[in-house]
């Protein structure tokens, strides 16, 4: 195959979704992952045709993932591009009151998912001819600052900057180059809530602004198509109006 190959994670919907597509019309042929086989079909089916495939994966499971890049190299034989984009979030509870089983499952998806594809990643890139790539890690306005009661998917995020920052030098040899998208408040079903009010700093609930999330995907998509010699290190991209300037 001619095209160059994505490996996009949580291709179901969102984010994922909309940078799949943005990403299949600047000529990439993606590799739509994540756990639900309808959602990803669905979105294989918005793509032009012959310019993607659906492999389901769990990537909180490193026996998965292992599997997951194994069956990529076998078919393609190279990975031009990773965009770790799965992740998920725990209830907006008092520190306290979260349970292991939350904070686990929020580590699980977001910062171990993204390591384990991400050390697939470099494996396939650091071997194959021409070697390298670029790994495009999504990061959250939450790596910056954090919300209330939002201690896991905070940590987690803040975590993504430093491996983020890690692959990032550890790829400089091989031609792997890294970078890191901070959205806030891109209109998705995961953001929905935001229209009925989102609880802040000082106790309050505000309805925030949000922005579409086809600006994410050309975000993405820029980032993605820049020669290996050029990077972006990190970008944030938000809505204008949003309260993270002064949030806190």
């Amino acid at each position: 195959m001619d095209k160059k190959i994505a490996l996009v994670t949580g291709a179901g919907s969102g984010v994922g979704r909309a940078c799949s597509i943005a990403l299949a019309k600047q000529g990439f042929f993606i590799v739509l992952v994540g756990r639900r086989k309808a959602a990803l079909e669905q979105t294989l089916a918005a793509l032009q045709d012959g310019h993607g495939i659906s492999m389901t994966a769990d990537v909180s499971d490193p026996a998965a993932v292992n599997d997951l890049f194994e069956r990529v190299e076998t078919k393609f034989a190279r990975l031009d591009l990773l965009f770790n984009n799965a992740g998920t979030g725990a209830p907006p509870l008092p520190l306290e009151d979260l349970t292991s089983e939350q904070w686990q499952r929020v580590v699980g998806t977001n910062l171990n998912g993204t390591f384990y594809c991400s050390q697939q990643a470099f494996r396939l890139m650091k071997q194959q001819q021409p070697q390298g790539g670029r790994i495009i890690n999504n990061g959250s306005i939450s790596a910056q600052s954090p919300r209330p009661n939002s201690a896991p998917y905070t940590a987690t995020k803040h975590a993504i900057s430093g491996l983020t920052k890690s692959l990032s030098l550890d790829g400089r040899a091989y031609n792997i180059a890294c970078g890191q998208i901070d959205i806030g408040n891109a209109l998705t079903e995961m953001t929905a809530r935001m229209s009925q009010g989102v609880p802040q700093a000082d106790g309050s609930l505000v309805i925030e602004p949000t922005m579409d999330v086809e600006d994410i995907a050309a975000a993405v998509a820029f980032m993605a198509q820049l020669p290996l010699a050029s990077n972006v290190q990190h970008m944030t991209v938000m809505a204008t109006k949003m309260p993270l300037i002064g949030r806190g």
